[in-house]
């Protein structure tokens, strides 16, 4: 099996996170990020999704309410990672973590994209980013993509919200 690929077309389609309060994640995921809520199981699990899909994250409590976050120095989730649609649209919610006062971890040029870091209220990473088009990616000589942690203009992407410009 090791000639196996997984076919170009494979998607992620949605993470369920362990948190330890239902309505503190929807607070964060759906009233500050704006995901949408589609359902809930009790009062043990939220479906949310953008767009209308079924679900892109399911939030549980089923075997972690009331805990504290998991340790940083243990194998686990690193981050989830939403990609935005336009860059204009990561500026949007740039500027929407800026005005509701929201820490913010990091920013990144990563050459391939440029990123925000923020986490949720359980402490579990969450990546906003915009995928640059991939004939703009940076590559080698050898046409491999180079990619690397650059500072993030933060002023310049903000200010496609006051100009039409991507």
């Amino acid at each position: 099996m090791k000639d196996y690929k997984i076919p170009a077309q494979t998607r992620i389609g949605h993470v369920h996170l362990k948190v330890s309060d239902i309505q503190r994640s929807l607070a964060f995921y759906r009233d500050l990020l704006g995901f949408e809520l589609v359902a809930m199981y009790g009062n043990q699990a939220a479906f949310i999704s953008a767009g209308g899909y079924h679900h892109h994250i399911g939030l549980n409590t089923w075997h972690s309410k009331g805990a504290g976050p998991a340790p940083e120095n243990a194998p686990g989730l690193y981050h989830t990672a939403i990609l935005y649609p336009e860059r204009k649209d990561l500026a949007a919610i740039l500027q929407r973590l800026i005005n509701e006062g929201y820490p913010i971890t990091g920013t990144s040029d990563h050459g391939v994209s440029e990123a925000i870091y923020l986490d949720d209220p359980d402490g579990n990473g969450v990546e906003l980013y915009w995928d640059r088009p991939s004939d703009k990616w940076p590559t080698d000589e050898q046409g491999k993509v180079i990619m690397y942690n650059r500072r993030l203009d933060m002023e310049g992407l903000l200010s496609l919200l006051n100009h039409d410009q991507t």
